[in-house]
């Protein structure tokens, strides 16, 4: 009865946390832990897990429930929108600001597993947080999630025998790597002010290395495999060092049993039941997503890794075993890798492959010779990042293999480790190659469809074509070559009915079908314009291009067309006729293509690519605002131009106006003159000479007294 009352008494103080601070919501771990807390109900970890719970947990929408924590935390930057299971983010608030926030919540959570710039800060707020326990109105629960790297100096528990793993227990003789000091001394200061229990509870969660949904710190062995740019994934030193892992939803439910059982253990242990070496890890990423091959290069190769810093170098060069006992053994966890990466690696993949939008775009581009479909492959695998799959240099390289495999055996070098299933490769090799040749001595030097088809496929089941995707160039050409190639090989050899759905091989059946085409007018036009020199030695010569283009027309008029095959299996081909377009680059083309086909599925570009996108972007609007600045310049010397010249011809006709005026004024003052001349001036001219002589006192009164008397008219 009195245990029933402490459950009780204990699921009340649990259900009261409801409100939990996450540091850094946008950083890889935060954020997948506060993504999981929040689709968690509060106190559902002190119920033991039944096989249906789990069951009817996976069939779960990502709805959280109505209980579920409320998750608020900061961000380090606001360029990007914080998560939106998050109820509140804070960015680049001030220590009293932040204070007043954590002081809100009932979980206060601290990882400082990727930013060591946030072990100051979450020293600071246990510390402020035991300043104010005073004031706590009920308890709060204060979790600093470490790393195991404060244990990676620790001597062995046996010196007889290293292989005995470290536990919860032996927290204190922990020794820490010399990258780490800072992190040793946050859980030290953490322990320490957690003796208050009924106000303030501290825990300290070492997490072995994260990886899970987007990758964690294994992201960039990820991406190097995915690319396929490499021959081998690179293991730095002997890759013989025990790494202690945990998928970052089992550190999340880890911290969720913390919160909810708030376990008188202190000090906790998160890692996994494996026990993986760096080769392990490498070698499954390479076998799974890459190349399948490893190849061991020096420790300090990794620091030429750009996508791995000081921290993560550290982390995956640890020799260190641990166990998690008091988890295993006290909480309640529905573990998505228990057993480890390793076992694991399909649900892995999965994960990271969704999350970071990974999925192949399978292209099949088909049409006449000369239609172009070379060209607008090649920019498609570009834009896309897809393998370009074309059918000469799928042969070449089948044929190097297969002569690669023989040589050993008549070398006289090959090494006495062979084994029988090796001398059978060898031998099957040999088989294969002996009967190419035959084909190709019985045909003129043509390849049988069984050889090609053989290629193809394996060429399409290849890590790099299952990861990126592929442009398949030009073939199949026939509707039998498409259903030998896409069909399942375990089929049943029955004759199928035309029309219905048969089995086909869904791994390496292409998304989208382009079929171009042109008339032969245009096509034999573009191939009379090609440059001799890029026609020599090709199928483009005269000859050769009309066999192939009525050879062509001949296989696509028949009732079984290689597009019925796709048409059949409900992957209607795009059409475009190339030659209506009338664009010699087939840039429109490409156009529609991309825009049917959608956004790349790939990682985006790199950092280097997106250097390059903005300085060409930067040039084209130099050019762009050059070319404008040059049109305006013009625009404002043709009207200066034209003003002068606007203003010269009205200043001529202004001179003009005014000449004619002159001369009007002129001819029309002649009559008056006359007259004035000869009735006027003479008499005028007299009485002025004579004013002048005599000088009176009144020359205007002499005048006019002069005039009158002397008018001729009236003498």
């Amino acid at each position: 009865m009195a245990e029933e009352e402490e459950i009780i008494a204990q699921t009340e103080k649990v259900i009261r946390i409801q409100r939990v601070f996450i540091n850094l919501l946008d950083s890889y771990s935060s954020r997948n832990i506060g993504k999981f807390l929040s689709n968690c109900v509060v106190g559902a970890s002190l119920e033991e897990i039944t096989e249906e719970e789990e069951e009817e947990d996976e069939s779960k929408s990502a709805m959280p429930p109505a209980s579920s924590f409320q998750i608020v935390g900061t961000l380090s930057t606001l360029e990007k929108p914080g998560p939106n299971f998050a109820l509140e983010t804070y960015c680049n608030i001030s220590r009293e600001d932040l204070l007043l926030r954590l002081l809100e919540c009932d979980v206060i959570i601290y990882n400082i597993t990727e930013n060591p710039q946030q072990v100051e800060e979450a020293i600071w707020a246990v510390s402020a947080l035991n300043e104010e326990v005073s004031h706590f109105e009920k308890r709060k629960v204060f979790i600093l999630v470490s790393t195991v790297m404060t244990w990676a100096r620790s001597k062995p528990l046996d010196p007889d025998d290293s292989e005995i793993p470290f536990t919860e227990e032996d927290y204190r003789r922990r020794k820490h790597h010399p990258n780490f000091l800072d992190h040793i001394n946050a859980e030290k200061m953490v322990l320490k002010y957690g003796k208050n229990v009924r106000k303030f509870t501290t825990y300290v969660v070492a997490a072995g290395l994260q990886y899970g949904v987007e990758g964690g710190i294994l992201h960039s062995f990820f991406k190097i495999a995915w690319l396929g740019e490499v021959p081998a994934l690179p293991v730095f030193g002997d890759g013989t060092n025990v790494i202690p892992a945990i998928h970052v939803l089992d550190l999340a439910a880890v911290i969720q049993n913390v919160i909810d059982h708030v376990p008188k253990l202190h000090y906790l242990v998160a890692v996994d039941e494996s026990v993986h070496t760096l080769e392990d890890l490498v070698k499954c990423i390479s076998k799974h997503t890459g190349p399948g091959k490893i190849q061991k290069v020096p420790k300090e190769n990794a620091f030429l890794t750009k996508d791995l810093t000081q921290e993560d170098i550290d982390h995956l060069l640890v020799n260190l075993r641990m166990e998690t006992l008091f988890v295993k053994e006290n909480f309640n966890i529905r573990w998505v890798a228990q057993a480890g990466f390793v076992e694991n690696i399909n649900t892995i993949l999965k994960e990271y492959k969704q999350s970071q939008g990974l999925l192949p775009i399978k292209i099949c581009i088909l049409g006449p010779p000369a239609v172009g479909k070379s060209s607008i492959a090649e920019v498609l695998s570009k834009y896309y990042k897809l393998q370009h799959v074309k059918l000469k240099e799928v042969v070449s390289e089948a044929v190097a293999k297969l002569e690669a495999i023989v040589a050993p055996k008549y070398g006289g070098e090959g090494e006495e480790e062979g084994e029988e299933e090796e001398e059978e490769n060898v031998d099957d090799a040999q088989e294969l190659l002996d009967g190419i040749k035959e084909s190709m001595e019985q045909n003129a030097g043509r390849l049988e469809d069984q050889y090609i088809i053989r290629f193809i496929k394996e060429k399409l089941k290849s890590m790099p074509c299952k990861n990126q995707g592929y442009i398949l160039d030009g073939f199949p050409k026939t509707y039998d070559q498409a259903k030998d190639l896409f069909n399942q090989e375990d089929e049943e050899e029955e004759e199928e009915v035309r029309g219905k759905m048969f089995p086909f091989d869904k791994l390496i059946i292409p998304e989208f079908v382009c079929a171009l085409d042109a008339s032969d007018e245009f096509l034999k036009e573009r191939v009379i314009n090609l440059p001799e020199s890029f026609v020599a030695g090709t199928h483009y010569s005269q000859d050769r291009f009309l066999r192939a283009l009525s050879n062509y027309r001949d296989i696509n008029t028949e009732d079984e067309t290689v597009f019925n095959y796709f048409d059949e299996l409900e992957i209607h081909p795009i059409h475009i006729d190339v030659g209506k377009l009338e664009d010699a680059q087939n840039k429109l083309a490409i156009k529609r293509l991309i825009k049917e086909i959608g956004k790349p599925r790939n990682y985006g570009l790199t950092d280097e690519e997106k250097a390059e996108e903005e300085r060409r972007a930067a040039e084209e609007l130099v050019a762009r605002e050059a070319v404008e600045e040059a049109a305006r310049e013009r625009q404002e010397a043709m009207e200066i131009a034209e003003k002068m010249a606007r203003w010269e011809e009205w200043s001529k006709r202004l001179e003009e106006v005014k000449r004619e005026e002159t001369e009007l004024l002129e001819a029309q003052s002649i009559p008056l003159r006359n007259y004035l001349m000869t009735y006027v001036m003479p008499t005028l001219m007299r009485g002025l000479n004579e004013c002048c002589k005599v000088r009176p006192e009144d020359p205007v009164d002499f005048l006019a007294e002069y005039l009158f008397r002397n008018n001729p008219e009236t003498q």
